[in-house]
């Protein structure tokens, strides 16, 4: 997947986030909406312009973000009841 031909950003645009080319949707927004519980269907429902291949771009983008980093994760503080 060539994630760069449906993600750039742009200072302009959203303060510079990346954003899917031709709107205004950042990588940011979409997996928020995927991460509280809406499913694809539901990003292609509520955004009808948004090409399946953008979706999938966001999922190549996210994978060479993170693939070369280590990420040291925290366990979660429980707080006394």
């Amino acid at each position: 997947m060539n994630w760069r031909a449906y993600i750039h950003t742009d200072p302009a645009i959203l303060g510079g986030k990346p954003i899917i080319k031709g709107t205004r949707l950042s990588v940011e927004l979409l997996l928020d909406r995927l991460a509280n519980g809406w499913t694809e269907q539901m990003i292609f429902d509520s955004y009808p312009n948004l090409p399946a291949e953008a979706l999938k771009a966001v999922y190549g983008f996210m994978l060479d973000t993170i693939k070369d980093d280590v990420f040291q994760i925290q366990p979660s503080v429980r707080q006394a009841s």
